[in-house]
């Protein structure tokens, strides 16, 4: 490998903490960078297994109400292997029906994990959404995006925020992603939402950031009324709420 090939994949290295290249020309693979895959891959693995710690969650986010669904992947092999069933709840379930303007919903998805950034997200949106005040925050297992359109149906819910575990990668196990939607259905297309991601603390969005990016969003979509697509996250650039001309 050339010193100017070196030097270039070495600034690339600094840059994130993917794995950018390992040179198999230049011999074995160095002990210490397999052993450090392997760590990351069952790291990925535990995040993708692992159960939450739903009443620990409960109480992160207290004094807030919270009600518990599951969807009808009640098993985690059958969660892996039917994503059609993650998007539904099983019966029976009694959610209030009150016409809220917004519901958050937390799913575990792929990274049980990412859901201790849930807590400090809503935390941080509570000061710009005081209706959330008002709202409980559904606890969703077995929860694959799509699920939230479903509760939200259910609830009348004008909008439906749903902050979900993200598929671990060998850098990051516990990303927490934020997907908007409004006017949510069963049926509603990937387009229709916005999404948030690479929420957490090591080198990722950090929650308070994310926060404060959502609520720009909520905002934004509530006079667009549309999510997707249709709106563009220009939170860094424009005072919350307000639109490109």
């Amino acid at each position: 490998m050339s010193d100017s090939v070196s030097t270039g994949f070495g600034r690339l290295r600094a840059m994130t903490p993917a794995r950018v290249r390992l040179d198999a020309a230049a011999g074995p693979t160095p002990l210490g960078a397999l052993l450090d895959f392997q760590e990351a891959h069952a790291g990925a693995r535990d995040a993708i297994h692992a159960r939450p710690d739903w009443d620990a969650l409960a109480a992160a986010l207290a004094p807030l109400a919270t009600i518990r669904v599951q969807s009808q992947a009640v098993e985690r092999s059958i969660y892996l292997r039917r994503p059609d069933l993650g998007r539904r709840l099983a019966e029976p379930v009694d959610l209030p029906r009150a016409g809220h303007p917004l519901v958050v919903v937390v799913g575990d998805g792929l990274s049980a994990p990412a859901l201790a950034h849930a807590a400090p997200v809503i935390a941080a949106l509570r000061p710009a959404l005081p209706e959330l005040d008002a709202t409980p925050v559904i606890l969703a297992e077995g929860a694959r995006v799509a699920l939230g359109d479903d509760i939200a149906r259910r609830m009348g819910a004008a909008m439906c925020l749903m902050l979900i575990g993200e598929r671990p990668g060998l850098s990051v196990s516990d990303s927490l992603g934020a997907y908007l939607t409004a006017d949510p259905a069963p049926g509603t297309r990937d387009s229709a939402r916005n999404c948030v991601s690479n929420i957490h603390r090591m080198g990722g969005l950090s929650p308070e950031a994310a926060a404060a990016r959502i609520a720009w969003l909520i905002g934004a979509a509530r006079k667009l009324g549309r999510t997707g697509v249709a709106l563009k996250d220009e939170s860094g650039t424009r005072p919350a709420g307000v639109l490109a001309p």
